[in-house]
């Protein structure tokens, strides 16, 4: 088969959706090389994505020629992308990101995009009015003219259905994976450098995501403050973040806290696994996440995951996390200190945690999603 992707994501994000796309294509190059998988991005220059792309020579990728089209390269992507798509002749077109360029509708080539979800339609106030407008306009019009609607959950599907009108029959869910970096335990030396580089001297419990409002990190830190005299770990936030993250330190500064919780943000993604190994708990109350990749990457590295009670997390955390409510600060704190101070729980949690997670190794997402393709 040939296939195609819409690729932005690929080399211009280092979040999220770029580490799903990315993971999902290595992984199709990894167990089906048989295909041919062509990547369709606007121009790139950024070290991590020229690297992605030498270590990947079988990806063929796709730019704008043109120079007008390469200054313009957003519309290139959303308008001129179909008739390159026909050009190409194509089996099969995934936007992987929620959304296909106008005209595919047109193109004889079967159409898959991916939603994560649809939470600027579930928590509005997140977003200014002007992006959700525009996320509707793409998300309404990918929708409608995909032949499947992948949804990287089963919240995203029940979400697709209730604010979109998605036909179930036309929906299917292919969980996903994270990178094959946390499969396996970093070498002590690789542990004992990111102590080093980072001055990590106390247990560790960790937060890995954005540094937004929707994340709830200042309720986290509220939860730690209850909590700092009677364990001895330090809090450690691993994300960016602009007015929010001011936030969290006014209020670390606030309380006299800033040995205690330390912010990282622009960590090598190399580095991650071992941030995991080192830490004794994964604290994520997040409000709302379309899947939440960090608690899979926490639970391949057999760390203890405490996350909320919300509809999506049990999906990826499974039945041995520990589930709080994220609007209670005292229910947060009490759930870090059992996790802490027990280790038949912290064991137990670990452990199962670890046989759990299996369900979204690559190999078994990737065949979820070849299925998905060679059934269209």
């Amino acid at each position: 088969m040939k296939i195609g992707y819409d690729a932005k994501r690929v080399f211009h994000n280092f979040r999220g959706l770029g580490n799903y796309s990315r993971t999902l294509v290595e992984s199709l190059l990894k167990y089906y090389p048989q295909n041919e998988y062509h990547l369709y991005t606007p121009p790139f220059d950024d070290e991590r994505a020229l690297e992605w792309q030498r270590m990947h020579p079988e990806a063929i990728i796709h730019m704008p020629k043109r120079l007008s089209s390469r200054i313009a390269h957003p519309l290139w992507r959303s308008f001129g992308l179909s008739s390159r798509i026909k050009k190409d002749e194509l089996d099969i077109y995934h936007g992987l990101t929620h959304e296909l360029p106008q005209g595919i509708d047109k193109v004889n080539v079967k159409k898959v995009v991916t939603i994560h979800d649809l939470i600027f339609m579930r928590f509005p106030d997140f977003f200014p009015w002007i992006d959700r407008k525009i996320y509707l306009r793409k998300f309404t019009y990918a929708v409608e003219v995909a032949d499947v609607v992948v949804a990287i959950c089963e919240q995203t599907k029940q979400d697709l259905i209730e604010f979109l009108h998605v036909p179930e029959d036309k929906i299917k869910v292919v969980y996903q994976s994270c990178s094959p970096l946390f499969y396996e335990t970093p070498g002590e030396s690789a542990i004992e450098a990111v102590k080093k580089k980072y001055s990590i001297e106390r247990p560790v419990i960790l937060f890995v995501g954005a540094l937004e409002k929707r994340k709830n990190v200042l309720t986290l830190v509220d939860s730690f403050l209850r909590i700092k005299d009677e364990l001895p770990h330090q809090l450690i936030l691993i994300g960016d973040g602009k007015e929010y993250r001011k936030q969290i330190e006014r209020k670390l500064i606030e309380h006299g806290i800033t040995s205690r919780v330390k912010i990282l943000d622009s960590v090598p993604q190399h580095e991650l696994p071992a941030f995991y190994r080192l830490s004794d708990l994964f604290a994520f109350p997040s409000l709302f996440e379309g899947f939440g990749i960090p608690i899979i990457e926490a639970l391949y590295s057999g760390v203890p995951v405490l996350t909320s009670n919300g509809p999506v997390f049990p999906e990826a955390g499974g039945e041995h996390s520990y589930y709080v409510d994220p609007h209670r600060a005292d229910e947060i704190a009490e759930g870090m200190l059992k996790i802490c101070q027990d280790r038949k729980l912290h064991f137990e949690m670990s452990s199962q945690g670890r046989v759990f997670v299996e369900k979204f190794h690559r190999k078994v997402t990737a065949k979820n999603m070849m299925d998905l393709y060679f059934e269209l």
